[in-house]
């Protein structure tokens, strides 16, 4: 097979893969009564049709009946087509399925396989019953799966999709299986059961020592036990299996009825979607993550396809933290001449509880408010109504008592005309539309165009292109007085709070709009100047990285022991991140941005300060480490200088190292390269110095932090380059 087909034949295969995490499932009850509850599924269950038989294959009880150990062999028959099973030649399908009660820590790990096709597709699934950190008288349950279809006679597509059919229902079923066994026992009288305690010969044990036996984890009996007759010493030694899932804390890991209260009825499948997406972002980013909501909203947008939906939340939050998105609110307040004459305010609620955005669109003059303002400052404001929309659907979600994560929009068209197809004003309206679909996705619930005139197809046909196909779904469009009929705006809209403006009662106080006086007009070169004021108030830079043509920032320090700091997102591509130092300074860089020096392109610029015929440790050192940095890292870091003189921090294309043992390159290595589409990165960066003694604090801070620091200075310190300290943190980030 030619080194193409293989490497074709491994991407199908990992296609293949699909994963699936559950939520915590809470039972109000103590863990041993979820036991006896649990014990009674075996070895049917009438709740689970497929669920045929199953056989006890190993048991082992411990001397004090704390562990207890037992595999089983169950038999399953799948709901799959007859062509199906007679092409596969089996009717049953076997499982094996382990499970290790520990009473004493009151722990129930479950590990399950699968024995039929093993060859072929291989199923894992890990269960545990803990008790809830917060209550010993309740039991959590996790769940966590995977499916690896590696071949099956050309029907991988169709077993793939039989086995999640199947899965999602069984998990369905999960706790109300509980929940009936759990009313069977309360019938027969069972509604406690003692917890484990050890036999009194433990016990005088345990009360003439004065030490304390140290707890046991989770006991699985391995495969070859009961083939090589372990005994039971053995047995108790045998630690658990890593892969075993471990009992959280609320804190980090989400609760079932938490999900269903604040954000809605999720299937599994997208409650593990939200999960794992929520659990890359903090495994990976550190610092602060988006709110389970927002996440939620970005898996909707693509579908829950994880690999999408994380591709543009990563994109969205690079940009967020770019131009400081968080901070709108609170740090910027709409000019004037928005405050008069832009037509639109938030107006109570619809009838599903979602925020009512009104805009009069028709009443709004946008050539005068562009020329007035810019498009940047528009952009802006839209931006600050989105971001009061997120808010105001946190609120309504706490007043209405149910998940509440979008709002509805009325667009008032009377008065809508040809000067509202001024081209400038279209173009800053479509460029509107392309950021927010970007970055507040699954935000509108309902869009309500009410009076659309004659000229409406024309703006229609000009904007719809750039509109998801999703939330054009959403759009209803009235012409006229048909709004005011059946299935017009009184059902969506209770009658108490219809605008006056459209006929109801209640006053509303959107500014009516009106034509912008020319008086407030401002020149082409005022609005330029005032738009990159507006989009240039981050600090943060751009800036591209090429194969061959690093990017470099000169810093001047005057005072031996200033303190560099940094912090840099990297958004596209890997490189290495170094620091040199030089008594002397470097030439500036050429204007020429076809030269090797100041290569400038639209996603940022490009400096070059290293001559190339400096020699490195003769014109300049390196004082750090180099630190390769992946794709969506985000690194902060700083550097205590030894030495006055020019200290270069440079972003350098990193090069894929090429395979030493063979000619063919490694799929890890031909993964990464296709998610570089090209030799150019971007990063994103912000750097300061500030004195040591102004450092210290921070320093401190960031010792004492659970970022999962990672310190350079010990391989720099002992260089006879530098005496510096060096402090890193990296997280992924986009």
């Amino acid at each position: 097979m030619k080194s193409h087909e293989r490497f074709e034949l491994i991407l199908r295969t990992a296609a293949m893969v699909q994963k699936y995490q559950s939520p915590v499932r809470v039972y109000k009850h103590p863990f041993e009564l979820i036991m006896a509850a649990y014990e009674r599924r075996f070895p049917t269950c009438p709740l689970i049709p497929m669920f045929v038989a199953s056989d006890t294959v190993n048991e082992y009880k411990s001397e004090d009946d704390a562990i207890h150990v037992i595999e089983r062999r169950c038999k399953l028959d799948i709901d799959a087509p007859r062509l199906l099973k007679k092409i596969a030649g089996v009717d049953y399908v076997y499982f094996v399925q382990k499970n290790s009660l520990n009473r004493r820590e009151r722990t129930l790990h479950i590990e399950a396989y699968n024995e039929t096709f093993s060859n072929r597709v291989i199923i894992n699934e890990h269960c545990c019953y803990t008790v809830h950190p917060d209550n010993e008288d309740w039991t959590c349950f996790e769940q966590s799966a995977s499916l690896d279809i590696k071949s099956f006679f050309g029907f991988e597509s169709t077993v793939e999709k039989i086995a999640m059919k199947q899965y999602t229902s069984n998990i369905k079923k999960g706790k109300e299986i509980i929940e009936y066994y759990l009313k069977q026992l309360e019938e027969e009288g069972i509604t406690f059961v003692p917890r484990w305690t050890p036999p009194v010969a433990c016990k005088l044990e345990s009360s003439t020592s004065h030490t304390r036996r140290p707890v046991s984890p989770a006991i699985n009996i391995p495969d070859s036990a009961t083939k090589e007759g372990l005994n039971n010493k053995e047995i108790l030694n045998t630690s658990s299996s890593p892969s075993e899932p471990t009992a959280g804390t609320p804190d980090d890991k989400l609760d079932a009825d938490y999900i269903k209260r604040y954000l809605g009825d999720l299937t599994p499948m997208q409650e593990s979607c939200l999960i794992r997406l929520r659990q890359w972002l903090q495994e990976t980013h550190k610092g602060k993550i988006p709110k389970d909501e927002h996440i939620l909203r970005f898996l909707r947008a693509r579908d829950f396809n994880i690999d999408k939906a994380r591709e543009i939340l990563c994109q969205s939050l690079t940009w967020r933290k770019q131009h400081q998105v968080d901070y709108i609110l609170d740090t910027w307040n709409p000019p004037q001449v928005l405050q008069d004459y832009y037509a639109g305010g938030w107006h109570h609620h619809d009838k599903d509880g979602r925020p009512l955005y009104v805009l009069r669109l028709g009443q709004m003059d946008t050539k005068g408010l562009v020329r007035a303002l810019g498009e940047e400052a528009l952009l802006r404001y839209v931006l600050s109504i989105n971001e009061e929309g997120l808010r105001r659907c946190e609120e309504n979600t706490k007043v209405f008592g149910r998940p509440i994560s979008s709002w509805t929009c009325l667009v008032d068209l009377e008065g809508l005309n040809m000067r509202h197809l001024w081209r400038p004003g279209v173009k800053a309206l479509l460029r509107i539309i392309e950021v927010v679909e970007a970055n507040y996705p699954e935000t509108l619930g309902r869009l309500l165009i009410l009076r659309a005139p004659r000229v409406f197809p024309v703006l229609w046909t000009l904007v719809s292109p750039f509109i998801d196909d999703n939330t054009r779904k959403k759009f209803l469009i009235y012409a006229g007085n048909d709004y005011q009929g059946p299935g017009g705006l009184l059902d969506y809209i209770d009658k108490e709070i219809i605008p006056d403006f459209l006929g109801g009662e209640c006053m509303c106080e959107v500014p009516e709009g009106g034509l912008v006086p020319k008086s407030l007009y401002r020149t082409a070169e005022e609005l330029e100047n005032e738009d990159i004021k507006l989009w240039t108030e981050t600090i943060y830079q751009s800036a591209s990285v090429f194969k061959g043509a690093p990017h470099e920032v000169l810093i001047q320090i005057v005072d031996a022991s200033s303190v560099i700091t940094w912090d840099f997102d990297v958004c596209k591509g890997d490189i290495v991140f170094n620091i040199f130092h030089s008594k002397r300074a470097p030439q500036p860089p050429k204007k020429d941005s076809l030269g090797a020096h100041s290569i400038t392109s639209p996603g940022g610029n490009n400096v070059q300060l290293i001559d190339k015929v400096w020699q490195l440790g003769r014109d300049y050192s390196m004082v750090e480490s180099p630190l390769i940095c992946k794709e969506g890292e985000s690194v902060q870091g700083s550097h205590v200088t030894r030495w006055p003189g020019f200290y270069i921090l440079q972003w350098k294309f990193h090069s894929m190292p090429a395979c030493a043992t063979t000619n063919l390159p490694r799929v890890d290595d031909v993964l990464a390269s296709l998610q570089v589409s090209s030799h150019k990165c971007k990063v994103m960066y912000y750097t300061e110095v500030i004195g040591s003694e102004d450092f210290r604090g921070s320093m401190t801070s960031l010792e004492s932090s659970h970022s999962g620091f990672s310190q350079l200075s010990a391989a720099t310190t002992s260089s006879s380059q530098s005496h510096s300290s060096s402090m890193i943190s990296r997280w992924r980030f986009c």
